[in-house]
């Protein structure tokens, strides 16, 4: 049997970029997973999603959306989403990584310019690989490196990809990139995996934060498998826009229609946050007043990325922390330039196993 990859695979375990799956046991804490608001752990979501899942005659879409696979529950979802944030129109997918490639991928057509941020998600690296127009990377929530770009652009049209928080830095899109947006009418989309459901008076994300009212050049994704708890993905925007993406996007014309259970599980967590953002805002507060306790660090969200640097070391420290009961990330190259400490202050997680993780990986460092 020929082993096709053999010098590539011993290659990434001699630099310490070797990955590998494990089954997650429950036998230690989890401050590793994107699940901000511990609603992954929620029984009674859980039941109740089943329970109104079973009032239906199936239980599964069978179908993309555009044969006959869209469903009340996926119409009733995207009308809560657009009333929560403000939005005019928006479309379910099955995924953010299927989002990304759905908005990109459809809206970049020849003769625009994507203007991406270098630390956006690998998905929608990916899909800037597969547009017709011009791309044109921006150095990492810099506005004024974005401005002297878009400036000096004659494209047609004008997209600038961003984030809400950018999943490894933990850091809070620029405020000054949505003026710029607004300034040179392009069409701006945020992808806010990382931060609906975790910043903003109203929980709602990084428009929320700032108190941006959308307007009909913005483009919201979100997705459902980390503060939501379920899985799948959403994009927000005008009805114009909406329109075009179930017309050219592939993500969307030619998958399945996402699942109805994890569509309805992501509709009753955004009720439950509506119905319990004073509490989820007070224990986010709390925990990001703990790592500055703990750390000296500051969080907008609730991700913590420490830099480390070396690959090896990331993996001992988080065997170190996983030894003392504790599930971190150890994420390097490519998904970082330099390897890095992901820890994930999620709630759900008693405060005094919080103190004594964070005092640990203090130690640590």
């Amino acid at each position: 049997m020929s082993l096709y990859y053999a010098n590539e695979l011993e290659a990434l375990k001699r630099s310490g970029r070797y990955r590998s799956r494990s089954i997650d046991s429950g036998d230690v804490v989890d401050l590793a997973s994107n699940d901000y608001l511990g609603l992954a752990h929620n029984a009674a979501l859980r039941s109740l999603t089943c329970n109104d899942l079973a009032a239906y005659e199936i239980h599964a879409p069978k179908a993309s959306m555009l044969v006959n696979g869209y469903h009340d529950i996926h119409r009733n979802f995207e009308a809560a989403l657009c009333a929560a944030n403000g939005f005019e129109a928006g479309v379910v997918l099955g995924s953010g990584f299927s989002a990304n490639i759905a908005m990109i991928e459809a809206l970049v057509r020849k003769g625009d310019a994507l203007f991406i941020d270098a630390s956006y998600h690998a998905s929608g690296q990916l899909a800037a690989r597969l547009v017709e127009g011009e791309v044109i990377v921006f150095a990492h929530n810099d506005p004024e490196d974005l401005r002297t770009k878009l400036f000096t652009c004659k494209a047609k049209r004008r997209i600038i990809a961003v984030e809400g928080i950018y999943s490894m830095e933990g850091d809070v899109c620029a405020r000054a990139i949505f003026d710029l947006a607004d300034e040179c009418d392009a069409l701006l989309i945020v992808d806010e995996a990382h931060s609906s459901g975790v910043i903003g008076p109203n929980l709602m994300g990084i428009f929320d934060h700032y108190a941006i009212a959308p307007r009909y050049n913005h483009i919201k994704m979100g997705t459902l498998g980390k503060a939501y708890g379920s899985f799948g993905a959403y994009i927000l925007a005008s009805e114009h826009i909406i329109d075009f993406l179930i017309n050219r996007a592939k993500p969307i014309i030619y998958a399945t229609a996402p699942s109805l259970f994890d569509t309805l599980l992501g509709h009753h967590a955004l009720v439950y946050i509506q119905t319990h953002t004073p509490l989820l805002a007070a224990q986010i507060a709390l925990n990001q007043a703990l790592i500055k306790a703990c750390l000296g660090l500051t969080c907008k969200g609730l991700i913590v990325p420490i830099a480390i640097g070396d690959n090896r070391r990331v993996l001992e420290i988080q065997a170190h922390l996983r030894e003392a009961g504790y599930a971190v990330g150890a994420i390097r190259q490519p998904t970082v330039e330099r390897a890095i400490i992901r820890l994930i202050a999620r709630l759900g997680v008693p405060h005094e196993r919080l103190s004594d993780a964070l005092g640990h990986l203090a130690k640590l460092l």
